[in-house]
């Protein structure tokens, strides 16, 4: 038959001669590396769960006057999502609440399924100049009550007023160090730290971080909350 006018030529299948062999190993080649590289991602990938953590505490958690998007919580999940760390973080703070009010209501603030709590709690029973063996007795409860839930907790300190007075300060201060000791827990000194005391960082009373305030307590506090999040990751079946 004659070849119809219209059409295109076909074209002659491509050769590659002498080099064949080789372009055949290097296609070789290129396909065992996609499978190295893409493996081990997929599998880290699949075996990486979501840790959740409740932040425990007072006004100073709950974010007392500030958008919720500001508040401590939220703050900090975002900087541990930022450096690629599967994590969600409950706003577990209630206004005004003691060490003894969070005791009240630990076990429905934490549910189960809960891998770690940060503890903050204290600076109400500061200012209200509640008895330090008051306060140690309720965070030393609910420290063994998370613990006996294999719960990892990191503990975050408070400091006494100095108008409060040497004594109960010197009383007051050392419940953190002591309890963090006694129990192998991870201890932020002071929550506080960097914000107390400047303007800037605090709302009108004086007492509270504005949201600027709260960046900075999760720029301080981020190394202590990875290393809990380490612990939790080294249980088994983790």
């Amino acid at each position: 038959m004659k070849p119809d006018a219209g059409a295109r030529p076909r074209s002659a299948p491509r050769s590659y001669g002498k080099l064949a062999l080789k372009v055949q190993r290097l296609a070789a080649a290129f396909a065992v590396a996609g499978l190295v590289f893409s493996g081990p991602v997929g599998t880290s990938q699949a075996a990486e769960r979501t840790i959740k953590v409740v932040a425990l505490g007072d006004s100073l958690t709950a974010g007392f006057r500030l958008r919720g998007s500001a508040a401590f919580p939220v703050q900090l999940e975002q900087a541990l999502r930022f450096k690629g760390i599967a994590v969600e973080v409950a706003n577990a703070g209630v206004s005004g609440d003691t060490s003894s009010g969070g005791l009240a209501r630990l076990d429905w603030s934490v549910p189960e399924g809960t891998d770690a709590v940060i503890l903050e709690l204290g600076a109400n029973d500061m200012l209200r100049g509640v008895d330090p063996k008051v306060t140690r007795e309720a965070l030393s409860e609910i420290v063994r009550r998370l613990k006996a839930r294999h719960i990892e907790v990191l503990l975050c300190g408070m400091l006494a007023a100095p108008n409060l007075g040497a004594d109960y300060g010197r009383a007051f201060d050392t419940i953190y160090p002591e309890l963090a000791a006694a129990n192998d827990l991870l201890l932020y000194p002071f929550f506080l730290e960097g914000v107390v005391a400047d303007a800037k960082l605090n709302i009108g009373d004086g007492l509270h971080p504005t949201g600027e305030g709260v960046a900075k307590i999760v720029s301080g506090i981020l190394p202590k909350v990875e290393a809990v999040l380490a612990r939790v990751r080294a249980k088994p079946g983790t």
